[in-house]
């Protein structure tokens, strides 16, 4: 007699060579940097960006570049933000990075001059290649031009570029590069209609 479990192997584990197994992931050519950087950096980033209480934004800067980021003057950085890999990171001049940010950078992350990254925005450089069984890292840059905004709650992808002053709306999701001065909205992000500034 067949038992419940054995109809459920059947049909949820179909009997592919292709079939996808996690068990065979590697970070590949990825490396994070030497074990006693993301070691310091692990209890910096947890107890001080992550942390509730609001440190300096001068305090904060220091940390960053004592790790390697390049950091320009006027940074404002919020309290709950993440950060993977601060030697993998420029910020401008004049930046604002809003509430629980997270800046999720297996690969490099260019932030221009007065870019406003706000409240839980996620910028994301790492995916998996699904096509292969071992489930790779697919990395990608990412790249804030000068004046960009990325809204509260959206996601910049792997790879995408967020041109000059472009916006990014509110709960977006950008998969593709934003042209600049222009304002996208929804998932996958669409042109709603050119930015335009008065005074």
């Amino acid at each position: 007699m067949q038992t419940a479990t054995a109809t459920y192997d059947k049909i949820a584990r179909p009997a592919t060579p292709a079939a996808t197994d996690l068990s065979a992931f590697n970070t590949g050519t990825y490396k994070a940097g030497p074990k006693w950087k993301v070691l310091a950096w692990y209890f910096i980033n947890y107890g001080i960006f992550n942390s509730a209480l609001p440190w300096p934004y001068k305090f904060k800067s220091f940390l960053l570049k004592l790790f390697g980021a390049k950091v320009g003057e006027g940074l404002v950085i919020k309290t709950k933000v993440r950060i993977k890999n601060p030697w993998r990171l420029v910020i401008g001049k004049h930046c604002w990075i809003g509430e629980s940010v997270w800046i999720d950078n297996l690969e490099d992350v260019y932030i221009g001059d007065n870019v406003c990254i706000s409240q839980e925005a996620l910028l994301l450089t790492g995916n998996h290649d699904y096509t292969k069984f071992d489930f790779p890292y697919r990395l990608g840059k990412i790249t804030l031009e000068d004046g960009a905004w990325v809204g509260a709650k959206s996601v910049v992808c792997p790879g995408v570029t967020v041109r000059s002053h472009a916006i990014l709306t509110v709960g977006s999701i950008a998969s593709k590069d934003l042209e600049p001065w222009s304002i996208y909205a929804g998932n996958p992000a669409a042109f709603v209609r050119t930015r335009t500034m008065k005074g």
